[in-house]
């Protein structure tokens, strides 16, 4: 399939990962998709920040922790036309601006902010760097998916912010809401963790990746030194697992079925 070079606004369009330890990052991540996650030969201007890609097209980043106290997780990036503008309207929803707005080189203007669940979220407004050159591909990002122990504030707020429209979606299985875009498409999940997760996690996003077969992908993982949380299970669009990494983030894999 060809690259992807567009995202309309509103779409999930990277998602990178923070790692205490990058060598162990790349070489797990390397091992059980077949990324290559090179050293960047301007690290010193971005911060040791490197981009995964599967076969010669970027699916992601990669970066050290910029401080001790950062968690080790994935974070997901909505495309959007005006990050200042979208900035305001997270304050205004009661969001929490993190960081940003700010321009990364030529590539493009960045935020991140916390939802009020807690969950954090990034927005990338491109400009040389697009995002993700593949997806919904074996090996690259194919869904993102909000989890959260309050639904319907999460739903307000990103309807406030992105304009996004929640819905019953049948491919997480009874209460599984979708988020779609003005247009109707698809562009994320939501699950109710109340009584679900542990109390100790924490509101979060859960970036999930393609995969030919999620129990092969499962047992590799587990070669390679990463853990299972949930799964493999069947769900109506594939069957999929939770996984941890050796690092401690998190995220899933999916099969998805060829009737779905």
């Amino acid at each position: 399939m060809p690259a992807t070079t567009e995202y309309a606004p509103g779409t999930p369009s990277w998602v990178d990962l923070g790692t205490p330890d990058v060598e162990a990052t790349v070489a797990f991540y390397g091992g059980l998709f077949g990324w290559e996650i090179p050293e960047s030969p301007i690290a010193d201007q971005t911060g040791g920040y490197r981009t995964a890609t599967s076969g010669g097209r970027s699916v992601g980043g990669v970066m050290p922790l910029m401080a001790p106290e950062q968690p080790a997780v994935w974070s997901s990036y909505v495309s959007v036309d005006d990050a200042d503008a979208i900035a305001g309207a997270v304050a205004e929803a009661g969001g929490d601006v993190i960081a940003g707005p700010m321009d990364v080189m030529d590539l493009g203007k960045m935020a991140m902010f916390a939802d009020p669940t807690g969950a954090a979220v990034g927005i990338w407004q491109p400009k040389a760097m697009k995002g993700a050159e593949v997806v919904n591909e074996p090996g690259s990002l194919c869904w993102n998916e909000l989890h959260t122990r309050d639904p319907d504030a999460a739903a307000a707020f990103y309807s406030a912010v992105f304009g996004w429209t929640p819905a019953p979606g049948e491919q997480g299985g009874e209460g599984y809401l979708t988020f779609h875009r003005a247009d109707d498409a698809p562009v994320a999940g939501l699950v109710d963790i109340r009584g679900k997760a542990p109390d100790d996690v924490p509101a979060h996003w859960l970036v999930y990746f393609a995969v030919d077969d999620c129990d092969a992908t499962v047992a590799k993982a587990a070669e390679l030194g990463g853990s299972t949380v949930l799964g493999p299970i069947d769900i109506p669009i594939g069957r999929f697992a939770e996984l941890v990494d050796p690092n401690g983030s998190s995220f899933a894999v999916i099969g998805i079925s060829a009737t779905a």
